[in-house]
């Protein structure tokens, strides 16, 4: 009987550590319901802006409208091959099984194989021809024209430090001139007003990395002793990522960055601001500060 006492004493006793433990999570789960609405607004809030195309960034630079055509003909092309190539393979399927007699002959004519031909490079031309001449054009005339870019009023040039695992960037202060007292440096934080051109030179201190920035359509390899240029000029206001689409080590997903877009009267008073920030913070010993370089024409 004792026994019998002490073992429902005892499921008694677990029974009841029950209790503590079910408050806890009912009132974790009243938590969670109390607080889903303000969690689904911030998602709402940071949900990234979708734009035309299959599933695009929202473009938000005067010129990204040229690698989105290209992107969009190129799906529109390679969905227009393949539904030829399956409504033909379907066929043969369909129409050539056990039941189809072979048809044997000596080949082609050489009319046939002279139309097949020519019906091929008609393709290759209407596709890869249509492709390698616009994007050929764009770059000529506008996505590599650094020269016409930093001739625009109020053009802004950076130069970009990149390594692992972070983007070092430089803005030439008031005298007009990199790597003296006045720079501004930041560090994965890059602020640019809009409407003007915002051209960057960029290197590596070690391996190759990419700047993307998918909102303003600027995707460039950064590779250690040489300098790559990118340029790029925003029409809207608002704060957009910067990643690294170049796997550069184990660190790879620190490569993040903001890129900030301001009002021409708010970039004029931040670099103002920062520019004097870097006076004061200037020390002409620390030699690895000074990783800028003289501004490269064009």
């Amino acid at each position: 009987m004792t026994g019998i006492r002490q073992t429902t004493a005892s499921r008694g006793t677990r029974r009841g550590a029950h209790k503590p433990m079910l408050r806890i999570v009912l009132s974790r789960i009243h938590a969670t319901l109390l607080l889903a609405p303000l969690a689904l607004a911030e998602a709402a809030r940071a949900e990234p802006r979708r734009g035309v195309g299959w599933s695009m960034p929202q473009d938000v630079s005067t010129e990204g409208w040229r690698i989105d055509r290209l992107i969009n003909m190129t799906l529109v092309f390679v969905a227009i091959l393949f539904v030829v190539m399956v409504v033909w393979m379907l066929y043969a399927c369909l129409f050539h099984g056990r039941g189809h007699v072979a048809d044997y002959g000596a080949g082609d004519s050489r009319k046939a194989i002279a139309a097949k031909l020519m019906v091929a490079g008609l393709i290759f031309l209407g596709v890869d021809g249509n492709l390698f001449f616009n994007s050929t054009r764009d770059l000529g005339s506008t996505l590599w024209n650094f020269a016409k870019a930093e001739a625009q009023p109020g053009a802004v040039r950076i130069e970009i430090n990149a390594h692992q695992w972070a983007w070092d960037a430089r803005y030439a202060g008031p005298d007009g001139r990199f790597n003296t007292q006045d720079d501004i440096v930041t560090l994965n934080d890059l602020r640019v007003p809009v409407g003007v051109p915002v051209v960057f030179q960029m290197g590596s201190a070690d391996v190759i990395h990419n700047l993307y920035i998918p909102n303003m359509r600027v995707k460039q390899d950064v590779v250690p002793g040489s300098i790559n240029r990118a340029w790029f000029q925003a029409k809207e206001t608002g704060e957009f990522e910067i990643a690294c689409s170049q796997h550069c080590g184990v660190h790879h997903y620190k490569m993040r960055a903001r890129l900030t877009v301001l009002s021409p009267g708010d970039y004029e008073r931040w670099a103002k601001e920062a520019s004097e920030i870097s006076a004061r913070a200037y020390d002409p010993a620390d030699k690895e500060a000074h990783w800028g370089w003289e501004w490269r024409a064009p």
